[in-house]
């Protein structure tokens, strides 16, 4: 794994029983990148957006979840804007036991390829949890404000630990489903949507949509359908889910 320097609102119907190993239903939340009048990156397709891609993996690999027995929130159902800082709030009073955020990349010279995921940076985890869910309150209720704060900060520590367990296996799962030599790895970053939540939280890029060919793969349903399995395959393989 490479650790550079330097993921109706929430509804969705729960399957009718657990699979085998799920030991009662949990919850996954997951994050359809972009949306509504912030369409994402352009892709290699004239008229392609990353908010469309974005959104019709999120529904396949909430598919294959339920199917699992997983109940799944989405952030955003349909093509509507949902600022960072609401993502971020949704996660975090979901109750999920995972937030997967899932983005296209793009790249200004429209050469690079591959997938990532990405962590929050232990700098990153000493936003407030409070200030990003928009709350004046304690964040817990029954507590004082710096003992829910001084709650969240360590389960946020340990959330991280899980996260990055997470991103290998999102990793571990694409390289199966698109080929090992495409990877970019796990990379640490402040990225605003992954902050507040103290539950393992990713986010991942499944490709290039910019790229003359991997932009074009990502247009097929088939391609879609394989990195859709890997995602859902690396969330059902999860601790948090058993």
């Amino acid at each position: 794994m490479r650790w550079p320097v330097g993921l109706a609102v929430v509804f969705c119907t729960a399957a009718a029983g657990a699979a085998p190993g799920l030991r009662e239903t949990k919850t996954v939340m997951l994050d359809p990148g972009h949306g509504g009048s912030n369409t994402g990156a352009a892709g290699v397709v004239e008229g392609l957006y990353e908010k469309r891609v974005t959104l019709a993996l999120a529904r396949a690999v909430a598919r294959r979840l339920e199917a699992a027995g997983v109940r799944v929130l989405f952030t955003r159902e349909d093509d509507s804007y949902v600022s960072l800082r609401e993502r971020a709030r949704r996660a975090t009073t979901s109750n999920a036991a995972l937030f997967v955020s899932i983005h296209c990349n793009a790249s200004p010279t429209r050469s690079q390829r591959g997938y990532e995921t990405y962590i929050l940076t232990p700098e990153a985890l000493a936003v407030d949890t409070a200030a990003i869910r928009g709350d004046d309150g304690p964040a817990r209720e029954g507590l004082d404000a710096d003992t829910a704060r001084l709650l969240d900060d360590l389960e946020r520590d340990a959330a991280l630990v899980a996260s990055a367990r997470l991103a290998e296996r999102m990793q571990a799962r694409l390289a199966e489903a698109r080929g090992a030599a495409a990877s970019r790895g796990v990379r640490q970053a402040a990225m605003d949507v992954l902050m507040g939540p103290t539950i393992p939280s990713v986010l991942v890029e499944v490709g290039f949509i910019d790229h003359p060919v991997e932009g074009v793969e990502l247009l097929g349903r088939e391609t879609r359908e394989r990195i859709a399995g890997a995602l859902a395959q690396a969330i059902l393989d999860s601790q948090e889910l058993r």
